[in-house]
């Protein structure tokens, strides 16, 4: 007798997910994913995955980053959004980007300005590529110059 093997497809509505530890309960340190299953038919997969930021992020930050992001990051909406003022929501934004590792002091600096004789000549360039363009007079592009 052939024995068959039926799969059981289970619908999003019957699974209850539960949010992912990164702590152990018992001593508080990092917990790993080391196993991954479909719900639909059974396969499992063992190995060693790596941790995804926002999965780790506390559930503050991340209401407050979807909120920002509904907003299409316009700071002074997510103020309004959730009654708190323009210096709260950039000091929230930026504990949220530190917990993903991401924070504003991460960035590279901005390039330093080029010697002063440097900015003169850059300018004075500047005026006669406007010139050229005829975006701007001779008698403009005069006063500018004189004014460098």
């Amino acid at each position: 007798m052939k024995h068959s093997r039926i799969a059981h497809v289970v619908s999003s509505a019957e699974v209850s997910m539960n949010r992912l530890l990164t702590r152990c309960p018992v001593c508080a340190e990092e917990m790993h994913v080391t196993e991954v299953a479909c719900v639909a038919c059974g396969t499992r997969v063992q190995s060693l995955f790596e941790p995804c930021g926002f999965c780790q992020a506390a559930p503050e930050h991340l209401e407050f980053l979807t909120v920002f992001l509904r907003c299409r990051g316009n700071l002074t909406a997510v103020g309004e959004e959730l009654g708190i003022s323009h210096p709260t929501v950039g000091k929230r934004l930026d504990a949220a980007l530190a917990a993903l590792g991401i924070a504003p002091s991460a960035a590279a600096p901005p390039p330093p300005l080029p010697p002063r004789a440097d900015r003169k000549e850059l300018e004075r360039a500047r005026i006669i590529e406007l010139l050229d363009r005829g975006e701007i007079t001779a008698e403009e592009a005069t006063r500018r110059l004189k004014d460098l």
